[in-house]
């Protein structure tokens, strides 16, 4: 087995247990695979382990590698890319022609071009772009996201939140998935462990102010506090250097 493919087990091992822990189910939890700066040949050793989602947080580094892998692979190899970085508005283009879901909304601004270029590509009628809205809720000022630092008492919060929310469950081509979060890097684990509560306190207040049939998922949690977003809920959790080791750099 190569290293790779024991560090994946070991993962899908970890998510199994802290899941259990929960008390939830193991298969309600996505593991991205987080590849950015990693070349094609990572991927496919990764997709030979037996990874199927993969994310990618620079736009131009999903335009080539999607297609580069879709030609080794086919295009129904099964691959979900997920968009997990911060996107500048005039980067939306590629997001809306390779990306499977976006994790990282911050701002309507996105939203709009976004919606627009699905509209232009013709996929807002063939499918709809599952969207996480990122939300700061650490109060980190290097985060970005949505403010919801205060949300529990702050009514303008909640009602930029909820507008927001609604405006992009509306827009042709996008569809509401879920709320997305940081925690801090370096903080104790209580502290950590209470951002991800929060941001699942938020997304069933949201999920009840909107009237959603269903709960809103949760994509928070990365290599070095996965376990403790699963223990708060998260059903994405986004890890890379627990898989692919120290980054790789170009």
């Amino acid at each position: 087995m190569s290293t790779l493919e024991s560090r994946y087990q070991e993962i899908l091992q970890q998510i199994e247990q802290a899941a259990q822990q929960a008390k939830r189910n193991p298969d309600d939890i996505t593991l991205v695979a987080v590849t950015k700066t990693w070349p094609v040949e990572t991927i496919l050793e990764a997709y030979a382990a037996g990874m199927r989602h993969f994310g990618e947080n620079r736009a131009e580094e999903l335009e080539e590698k999607r297609p580069t892998v879709e030609a080794k692979l086919g295009p129904d190899s099964g691959i979900v890319w997920h968009f997990i970085g911060t996107l500048q508005s005039r980067k939306t283009n590629p997001v809306a022609d390779y990306a499977d879901v976006f994790h990282a909304l911050d701002r309507l601004k996105i939203a709009n071009r976004l919606s627009k270029r699905l509209e232009e590509n013709g996929k807002a009628q063939t499918r709809r772009l599952p969207t996480f809205l990122e939300l700061n809720i650490s109060g980190e000022m290097s985060k970005s996201g949505v403010n919801a630092t205060d949300w529990e008492n702050s009514a303008t919060q909640r009602a930029e939140i909820r507008n927001f929310g609604k405006t992009v469950a509306a827009l042709p081509g996008l569809t509401l998935q879920g709320l997305m979060t940081m925690a801090p890097w370096d903080a104790d684990p209580d502290f950590i462990r209470t951002v991800f509560k929060r941001t699942r306190l938020l997304a069933e207040w949201l999920a009840e102010e909107m009237r959603l049939e269903r709960p809103l998922a949760l994509s928070m949690g990365m290599t070095d506090d996965y376990q403790l977003a699963i223990a708060e809920g998260a059903t994405h959790v986004r890890v890379g250097r627990a898989i692919f080791g120290e980054r790789h750099t170009h």
